[in-house]
């Protein structure tokens, strides 16, 4: 019988606060620890231990979970972590192809690292409905599948063929769609109210037909509600098109859209909504 992991989150942000109520209602035993501290207090509430320091909450964990920003605040919070040998490090971060720094780490302190990525929102995280990307050693996907099981609803298992990686390799194509899809939509709205165009016409104009997408009609009644909450934010967005653009250029692949959306999500957190959700790009299309 598979033992039940004890598991360390580190980061509670909007993926990890979903992530960890998910991990509770599956019975795994939780440790978390956020940078803010306030934000993890509400999981003690629920039944997580909540730890002073990332050392304190992967000390005697089996499974190490980081849900942090980006791949410099990775490194940073497992440095002060300084896990022991022997344990499992999901890093669910998106945090592109060049992790060498972390994958170093992993073996200098004699962890199993799986690469682990999610496909989803704040609200597939809170759903427990994620799309988990993993690319890792056989031996260890029995240790962390309870944990993939928790919160997402599918674990897609990628061959490591590429270079290693293999799952934040495509995590970045995922998100280069998204990406591309929601600065699109954003920009078709604006130039339909420039226009004078009521924008519910252009929506209809696509309903229905091969044009049309869930996800479209989604985050247009955001935009048109001038509704701001985060489900993945801005300054995200901003970071992953860097991350697709600089991955492509390692490749030796030119793009173009991927730059330009990225660009567009700068543009709207430097005029103050980094942390608006990332339909807010709409702005960008207009003078402050």
């Amino acid at each position: 019988m598979t033992k039940t992991p004890t598991v360390a989150l580190l980061g509670t942000g909007i993926m990890g606060s979903g992530m960890a109520l998910n991990l509770l209602a599956a019975e795994l035993p939780l440790r978390v620890w956020n940078r803010t501290a306030d934000k993890a207090l509400a999981l003690g509430e629920a039944g997580a231990a909540v730890a002073a320091t990332p050392a304190e909450a992967v000390d005697g964990a089996d499974v190490i979970v980081t849900m942090l920003g980006d791949g410099n605040h990775v490194r940073e919070v497992m440095e002060q972590a300084q896990p022991s040998g022997g344990q499992v490090w999901a890093q669910m971060t998106t945090a592109g192809v060049d992790q060498t720094v972390l994958l170093a780490i992993a073996s200098e302190r004699g962890m199993s690292f799986v690469d682990a990525p999610v496909v989803g929102t704040r609200a597939p995280a809170e759903q427990g409905t994620l799309l988990v990307l993993a690319a890792g050693s056989p031996g260890v996907r029995d240790v962390v599948q309870p944990v993939f099981d928790a919160v997402g609803r599918e674990t897609r298992w990628v061959a490591d063929t590429a270079g290693g990686l293999a799952a934040s390799r495509l995590k970045l194509v995922v998100n280069s769609w998204v990406l591309a899809i929601t600065a699109a939509t954003g920009e078709a709205l604006a130039l339909a109210d420039g226009l004078g165009v009521d924008p519910q016409a252009f929506l209809d104009a696509v309903g229905g037909g091969p044009l049309d997408l869930p996800y479209l009609q989604a985050k247009a009644k955001a935009i048109r509600a001038r509704d701001w909450t985060p489900s993945f934010s801005v300054a995200n967005a901003a970071k992953d098109g860097d991350l697709i653009s600089a991955a492509a250029e390692q490749a030796g692949v030119r793009l173009d859209l991927a730059p330009a959306a990225a660009a567009r999500y700068h543009r709207t957190a430097d005029a103050g909504h980094g942390e608006d959700d990332m339909a807010a790009n709409y702005l960008a299309s207009f003078d402050a």
